[in-house]
Order: C-alpha cells, then sequence, then structure tokens
C-alpha cells in the first residue's frame, strides 16, 4: 500500500453508539482510536499512513489497543496489520461479515482467552531417558562414533520418546483443564523444549476455577516442567476471520 492514509482495524465489538479509546502510535504516528459502526457491530479503528510492519512497537501497540477495549468489551480480535483504504472499504468487509460477526458475539460474549506453555526441566527429562535402554546407553557412551544406522535406530527412538512426553502433557494437564473451559487449542511445540503449548477459551464467570486448576497441576508438574501460564488475551485462537474485499 502506499504512504497515504489509510484505516487499521483492531477489533469488533457490539455497540451501536460511536466510541473513541484514546491515542495509537502506528509508525510512529500518533492517531485518534474511534468507531465504525454497521448494524449493531462497530468496528474498532484508526488512521494510518502506508502498511503497518511488524515492528516490535508496532506489534506492542496492536495488542495493547486490543487489551485495553477488553477491559469494557467482549471483542473479536483481528490479526495484526489489517489496513483499508477507507471508511467504505471497512463498511463492505463489516456489511459481507455481518451474520458471522453475530455467530460469533454469541460465542465469545464473556469469554476470554489464557495461554499455557509447558517447559521441561533437564533433570526430569534425563531421569525419563534413563527409563529407555537405548536412549539411555546412547548417552552414557555419547555415541558420536555411532553408524548411520545406528543414528537412524537412535533418531527414531529420540522421537518417541519426545512424543510419549508430549501425550503424557497432553493427558494430564492439557485434557484436565479442557474440562473447565469452552474450548481448547493444541499449538505447535518445539520438540524436546516445549510440551505443551495450549489456548483455552473460558468463560470470565469460571476464572478463578480454571486459575486454581492451573496451580494445582502446577504443584504435581512442578519438579517435571516450568509453566508460563499468561492472560486474559482476545480469543485470536478461536477466531478464524478472513478480512477481504471481493476482487481485491
Amino acid at each position: 500500500m502506499s504512504t497515504q492514509d489509510g484505516v487499521y482495524i483492531f477489533c469488533a465489538i457490539r455497540e451501536k453508539a460511536p466510541k473513541k479509546f484514546g491515542t495509537v502510535h502506528l509508525n510512529e504516528r500518533k492517531s485518534g482510536v474511534y468507531t465504525i459502526h454497521f448494524n449493531n457491530v462497530a468496528m474498532v479503528v484508526s488512521k494510518v499512513a502506508g502498511e503497518v510492519l511488524p515492528t516490535r512497537n508496532n506489534l506492542m501497540a496492536h495488542q495493547q489497543k486490543i487489551s485495553e477495549v477488553m477491559k469494557q468489551y467482549s471483542v473479536i480480535p483481528m490479526s495484526f496489520g489489517n489496513v483499508f483504504h477507507s471508511k467504505n472499504d471497512v463498511l463492505l468487509i463489516m456489511e459481507h461479515l455481518d451474520e458471522e460477526f453475530e455467530k460469533l458475539f454469541s460465542q465469545l460474549e464473556n469469554k476470554m482467552e489464557v495461554g499455557l506453555k509447558v517447559i521441561p526441566k533437564k533433570e526430569w527429562v534425563d531421569q525419563e531417558m534413563k527409563k529407555d535402554p537405548l536412549l539411555n546407553e546412547w548417552k552414557i557412551k555419547q555415541k558420536d562414533h555411532a553408524n548411520f544406522y545406528e543414528q537412524i535406530q537412535i533418531g527414531e527412538q529420540a522421537k518417541k520418546f519426545i512424543l510419549h512426553l508430549e501425550e503424557k502433557a497432553a493427558t494430564e494437564i492439557f485434557e484436565s483443564l479442557l474440562e473447565l473451559a469452552e474450548a481448547g487449542k493444541q499449538n505447535k511445540t518445539i520438540p524436546g523444549k516445549t510440551l505443551l503449548n495450549a489456548a483455552f477459551l473460558i468463560d470470565s464467570t469460571n476464572e478463578e476455577s480454571f486459575d486454581k486448576k492451573v496451580n494445582d497441576l502446577y504443584e504435581i508438574w512442578k519438579d517435571k516442567a516450568e509453566f508460563k501460564y499468561s492472560g486474559p488475551w482476545a480469543a485470536y485462537n478461536f477466531v478464524n476471520i478472513r478480512l477481504r474485499i471481493e476482487g481485491k
């Protein structure tokens, strides 16, 4: 997109009256944040000059503004970087997605997303590895001189070992938390570095119970892994909207 002014989209809310949400810095330029309306839905937007690139400051501004709006509304978050040429383009998108927005609002009303990453401790992984004869022998001897077929065998066994640990975390942690959530999603892990990378959609009235369950599970797992528990976030993992104007 050129450097001419465009309209940057943060999120959608249920609101009929015009609203303002302070200011935002995008592309090192300060702009007011306001709403564009279609039926019962308002899109939270700001003016912006040119394409919005994923710099640290722009990414933070996007997330912080949505978090600010979340203090007052249930939101449908938009992915980073959506810039449209004009208000009319935004209205076309809103008209096209009107029914989908209504369905999503009914699903996301008073809901929030939280994230949980489970990072295994090296000491525990080493202990678990000792239970596998092939991997334990390899670790003891540090078989750098292993021949081609031995390397393949060790590699396949290591994959199975890591998968076993990830399945253990999924069964004992993810499935336990899913019982208290409206929905859950397991995202990609880094093999050997992350056992679980999960997002959960929870009702705001159930936040305290969910937090307690996370703490209870941590007490069980604290000698095995670190927990990185984050949120509340807008429900990015549970919204999949393509902002596209037909023919463009």
